[in-house]
């Protein structure tokens, strides 16, 4: 009986090889055949997605950026100087967004609650456009970054009238797309990636920050 159930096992096996389950090229076909279901890999989850849902890849794309690089930095008291520390989280934040030349990028500026509403909202959007300027100074077209209109101090992460660190910061996201870019939506995404992965090798550049006047 062993030898019988041997065969029906190995006949089972060839019979598996040759059908049509998806991903799986016959021995009897061309390579190729069996078209990619969409888990050949990420370049190509990431086609799928640039030509079928924007709004999604974005979001999918935020993500991984807020867990690849530091999205935030922080602020002395009353100041739009970028100390030595969020220099090198920006740098770290160019890098990134040199990879991915048809993505919009934002920068939302925040403060503490110490000072008037007014003069926080225009601190906070000076942050922002001080970060701007730094990434700008990295290599990144000016046209692919915004600084948004400043949240001031009406979203603080630590709720306190007193001065906090921690809430005088920026926050860079995602946006979306470059209007009409020619690398969007046509089917070259890995080759995107990995030349701008090239090109962004090479020394980051630093400039010194801009001081401000009065508020938290």
């Amino acid at each position: 009986m062993k030898p019988i159930l041997t065969s029906v096992a190995a006949l089972a096996v060839l019979t598996g090889c040759t059908g049509d389950r998806t991903g799986l090229t016959s021995f009897y076909r061309e390579a190729g055949a069996v078209v990619d279901s969409g888990n050949f890999g990420n370049a190509t989850m990431n086609n799928i997605l640039v030509q079928t849902n924007p709004e999604e890849f974005a979001l999918n794309l935020n993500r991984r950026f807020s867990e690849e690089v530091p999205t935030t930095v922080n602020f002395a008291f009353n100041s739009t100087a970028l100390d030595d520390q969020a220099r090198a989280v920006l740098v770290r934040q160019a890098d990134w967004i040199l990879q991915f030349p048809e993505v919009r990028f934002k920068v939302y500026g925040h403060t503490d609650l110490v000072g008037t509403d007014a003069y926080n909202r225009n601190l906070g959007q000076r942050r922002a456009n001080a970060v701007v300027d730094f990434l700008v100074a990295q290599g990144i077209a000016r046209s692919r970054l915004e600084a948004a209109v400043s949240f001031g101090e009406t979203q603080p992460l630590i709720v306190t009238e007193g001065r906090e660190r921690a809430n005088r910061r920026t926050v860079t996201e995602v946006l979306g797309w470059v209007a009409d870019h020619p690398l969007v939506l046509n089917g070259k995404y890995a080759e995107v990636i990995f030349r701008e992965y090239i090109a962004s090798a090479v020394p980051g550049k630093t400039i010194a920050g801009v001081s401000s006047e009065f508020g938290g």
